[in-house]
């Protein structure tokens, strides 16, 4: 007994942490798939009115994981939307990694994706 309540607070610490890095891994692939999205709806809509916006529109209904009370998804899409040239999207998202109410990491994740507007 006096052993299992020596490990136990590691035990439950490292859980914790997994479950963290969890969330964390899981923010980053939806931002990544956000900015993936985005890049080939810029690619592609090289004839639409307003080519930047429909990238971003894209970007933002691909990541609604991202969008919630007091978070800052950020994306931008820029070219010169010319056949052959390249979109590039850059997609931030800021992060918090906790354990017990401490805040033992936080930042931005920032991911860009570039392909070639058809």
């Amino acid at each position: 007994m006096v052993e299992f309540a020596l490990v136990l607070p590691i035990l439950v610490v490292l859980v914790l942490a997994i479950a963290q890095f969890g969330v964390a891994f899981n923010h980053y692939l939806a931002l990544t798939d956000a900015a993936r999205a985005a890049a080939r709806q810029g690619a592609v809509s090289r004839q639409a009115p307003s080519p930047a916006s429909a990238c971003q529109s894209a970007g933002y209904a691909a990541g609604t994981d991202l969008q919630g009370p007091g978070t800052t998804f950020l994306l931008s899409c820029s070219s010169p939307w010319t056949i052959g040239s390249n979109v590039t999207v850059t997609a931030s998202y800021p992060y918090s990694i906790s354990l017990l109410g401490w805040v033992v990491t936080s930042g931005t994740m920032t991911t860009t994706m570039t392909e070639r507007v058809e």
